[in-house]
């Protein structure tokens, strides 16, 4: 038994079966909140603790499935690709959002953390939530930050992201479609954009590329502002 438990592909086995799973309950219930992903994290921490199997044996398969994030990154530029002429007549206002939203994105992690009085490490480790994992974790480990909390914070925040994104849109009558995949894209990275494809193709497609923009403003600024940052307090 012990060595089916160690074996990658039990790992990826349970993993594929967890989220196929959360895919049909949400197909069934279409409730926002139901998030595949969500859900499928879920399914594994308690088959895990039920079984008494350890991160360690877990991770001798689910190291492939965290290798896969990157390449699935990538291939978001498909949808890009296709509205390329869109990016081009917008590309200054499309820019600018970015810069904003990702500005806007650290500088609150800090201060309601200053608010809150949370650790200056978690502080730290929490500034990158809102990019995708890969550049996330990079961006952790180079300012200081812990990049287990890195991770979570990025999970969750795309997971909350997907869900809330449609009602804010719907409340405060978001109607233009590349503002809604440049916010879905910039507050909740890869996740929100699989919310985004959801709602339409140019949705989909500068989600896409927000995800890589906002990702290189946060590989640049996130040193300088957390060195800002701990000087002022």
């Amino acid at each position: 038994m012990k060595d089916i438990i160690s074996s990658p592909m039990f790992s990826i086995m349970i993993s594929l079966i967890a989220f196929e799973v959360a895919c049909i309950i949400k197909r069934k219930t279409r409730l926002e909140v139901l998030n595949p992903l969500l859900i499928s994290i879920i399914f594994l921490i308690i088959f895990l603790k039920v079984f008494n199997i350890s991160v360690s044996d877990y991770n001798n398969g689910g190291q492939f499935i965290s290798f896969l994030l990157s390449p699935a990154t990538v291939v978001l530029a498909v949808p890009l690709y296709k509205k390329i002429k869109l990016l081009k007549a917008n590309a200054v206002p499309i820019l600018a959002g970015i810069t904003v939203g990702t500005l806007c994105g650290i500088t609150s992690v800090v201060l309601l953390c200053k608010l809150f009085r949370i650790p200056k490490r978690i502080n730290l480790s929490m500034m990158p939530k809102s990019i995708t994992t890969p550049i996330g974790m990079a961006v952790s480990k180079q300012i200081g930050g812990i990049t287990a909390i890195t991770v979570a914070a990025i999970i969750i925040t795309g997971v909350f992201g997907a869900i809330i994104g449609p009602t804010v849109f719907k409340i405060f009558k978001i109607n233009d479609k590349v503002a809604r995949g440049v916010a879905l894209g910039n507050s909740c990275h890869a996740i929100g954009t699989t919310k985004a494809i959801e709602l339409g193709e140019v949705e989909g497609a500068m989600s896409s590329l927000t995800i890589g923009v906002n990702g290189l403003i946060t590989v640049i600024l996130a040193p300088i502002l957390a060195k800002i940052f701990q000087s002022i307090f």
